[in-house]
């Protein structure tokens, strides 16, 4: 499984190099199934649209659009890969079986039904590619993912269909010590644990989703970051890294998407707490870091963290 990110498939040319890369991999005996995120600022530019016309659309309707970028990649990049003389098929989320809770614009994958992909590939020996990011509910209805949705696409379909390997493509060569754009002299790594990707991810490193490196971990995928633009060998995420034992920090990441909110002078008694978290909770609204103060006069203080945009 090969996922391509935005920047990768920006334009004509490096959609032929997207190309090449899934054309020169199954040139060498293997399946392949590509996934891929929509163009450029395809998603972006669609919010920007719909924020012209209802500021306060549904997440329904913000789905239905949101879930056309990565169609308009896939089939393009279908075709490249039909110029090279390849068999190949496009297919949307819910046409590759991925079936997803109701939450709209974060919505989780509960299963994937790999039947029609096998088929493909069995039947046609055909490249499939895949749109990242989406899936359907029960009602029929196009869900996404959320931002970074690709990758949790990508390690979804290796871990149901048993890929040998997920390799995720970027616009960096791997995973680096802090973010290489910002900081001088960050160091590219060999290899990092799932664990410390976890946290470098869900502390705000962008190169890979918080939730495909949780799935990752969960099915064992044999999961490697490496570039788009590069022919060279990237990082592989694992179980268990070279240095056991050896105390270092392996990354630094910031996050500036979070808001910090304090609830001051709460009645101070059991289950305060569990329902100001369950209400969150329902509302998919994911806390962070949470500090409970001590209690004081009969009140103590809650603060916790959650995404500026929530």
């Amino acid at each position: 499984v090969q996922k391509f990110g935005g920047t990768a498939v920006a334009n004509a040319e490096r959609l032929r190099n997207v190309a090449e890369i899934i054309a020169e991999t199954y040139r060498q005996g293997n399946q392949v199934v590509a996934v891929l995120s929509a163009q450029g600022d395809t998603t972006d530019d669609l919010i920007e649209k719909a924020q012209e016309i209802n500021p306060k659309a549904s997440r329904r309707e913000m789905d239905m659009l949101l879930s056309t970028g990565e169609q308009i990649s896939c089939s393009l990049c279908a075709m490249a890969v039909e110029a090279l003389g390849l068999p190949v098929v496009s297919l949307t989320g819910w046409q590759a079986g991925v079936q997803t809770n109701s939450s709209y614009s974060s919505a989780r994958i509960k299963k994937i039904d790999v039947e029609r992909i096998q088929s493909e590939i069995d039947r046609n020996h055909s490249i499939v590619i895949v749109t990242g990011f989406q899936g359907i509910n029960k009602y029929g209805d196009i869900t996404t993912l959320g931002r970074g949705g690709s990758d949790t696409s990508a390690v979804a379909l290796a871990a149901a269909l048993k890929a040998d390997l997920c390799q995720i493509y970027t616009d960096v060569d791997g995973i680096y010590t802090a973010d290489p754009r910002h900081v001088k002299g960050a160091r590219k790594l060999e290899e990092i644990t799932f664990d410390e990707m976890l946290e470098l991810a869900s502390l705000g490193a962008q190169v890979l989703h918080n939730r495909s490196v949780e799935l990752a971990k969960k099915y064992q995928v044999n999961l490697e970051v490496l570039s788009s633009f590069e022919r060279k060998p990237g990082t592989k995420v694992k179980e268990v890294a070279k240095n056991m034992e050896k105390t270092q920090i392996s990354g630094v990441a910031t996050d500036k998407n979070v808001a910090r909110l304090a609830l001051v002078g709460v009645e101070d008694r059991p289950g305060i707490a569990y329902k100001v978290f369950s209400l969150l909770g329902q509302k998919n609204i994911n806390v962070d870091i949470i500090v409970q103060s001590i209690g004081r006069q009969g009140t103590q203080d809650i603060s916790f963290t959650v995404r500026r945009s929530d």
